[in-house]
């Protein structure tokens, strides 16, 4: 008996060995072939974008008929009697101040009024209704009134009727108050945005719901009214969710194109930058250099909305992972 145990007592190590051995051998078999598909998933998803990127720096068809290309100044060496040696000339088409290819198709507002327009439609509701959103959140999540759970409830009801839907009546409705023309277009794309949106309050009501209601009391003892509590306390430590939602607001209004469209499509010097890009599309007939402009229109219209979400991505998705905790 004694024997038997000293001839296995070697053996039993060795067996464990190899079995680590084995399992890192198919962990780093499992590792390799994920990153692999990781990658390629990757290059799939990034290869449009950086093929946008390359395209807006081309002014012909050719770099659209030559398939993937790598390097945009590739395609300009090759096309320099269309470029005039020049690494921004779709730039330059669509950003002239006087002919440029804005101003044809708009009728005279150059890109910078676009952009403008963009940039108002987009900051102004954006920060007025984030935190008309999250008073209404505070009320619906810290502040006990009656009816406060059937009036949240009407209002998550709402958000089952499609927008477009009721854009129609919507148009009807900004007409009769004289806010569609040029000069009040502004009006429509801003007002509206003012109060509020109830997914922005759902989810900073979630968040609230983590919050202590302790500090409320607290502040409630020492004769802070709900604004003051609201200003004081709640916008400051429901930041992270308030930022996320703002970000994720600014996404929305940045690239609101139907909206624009419906409301303010014959009234050019009103346009957003997604309309103008849409324009710029339906305008480019045979002339293959506005494919150049078409696509420096798209990486203007896109880049800030990718820098954004680039450096906030964490805070947004924070945010977004919070909001489902409870006190």
């Amino acid at each position: 008996m004694a024997e038997e145990i000293l001839t296995q007592t070697p053996v039993a190590p060795k067996v464990k060995e190899k079995k680590a051995a084995s399992k890192k051998r198919s962990k780093l078999i499992a590792d390799i072939i994920t990153y692999v598909i990781l990658i390629l998933g990757s290059f799939i998803m990034l290869y449009p974008f950086w093929w946008m990127i390359a395209a807006s720096f081309d002014g012909s068809m050719l770099h659209i008929q030559s398939g993937l290309v790598w390097w945009p100044t590739d395609t300009i060496a090759s096309n320099l009697a269309v470029c005039n040696n020049d690494l921004f000339y779709t730039y330059k088409i669509l950003m002239d101040g006087e002919i440029g290819l804005c101003v044809k198709i708009t009728g005279g507002a150059t890109i910078w009024r676009i952009i403008a327009n963009t940039l108002i439609y987009s900051i102004v509701p954006v920060v007025v209704g984030v935190l008309t959103s999250a008073s209404a959140a505070f009320a619906f999540a810290k502040i006990e009134w009656v009816g406060r759970d059937v009036v949240f409830m009407v209002l998550l009801a709402a958000i089952m009727i499609p927008g477009p839907s009721i854009m129609v009546i919507q148009y009807c409705m900004y007409s009769s108050f004289g806010w569609l023309s040029n000069d009040t277009g502004w009006m429509v794309m801003v007002i509206p945005g003012l109060f509020g949106s109830i997914m922005t309050a759902f989810f900073i009501r979630q968040f609230l719901y983590g919050m202590p209601t302790s500090i409320i009391e607290a502040a409630k003892i020492d004769g802070a009214g709900y604004w003051r509590i609201f200003w004081g306390f709640i916008v400051p430590l429901a930041m992270p969710a308030i930022m996320a939602q703002g970000l994720l607001s600014f996404m929305g209004c940045w690239n609101n194109y139907m909206g624009c469209w419906i409301m303010l499509g014959s009234f050019k010097m009103a346009w957003n930058l997604p309309v103008l890009v849409s324009a710029i599309s339906d305008n480019i007939g045979g002339d293959l250099q506005k494919y150049g402009a078409l696509f420096a229109g798209s990486v203007m219209s896109i880049l800030p909305v990718l820098i954004l979400f680039g450096v906030f991505q964490k805070q947004i998705i924070g945010s977004l992972m919070l909001t489902g905790s409870k006190e």
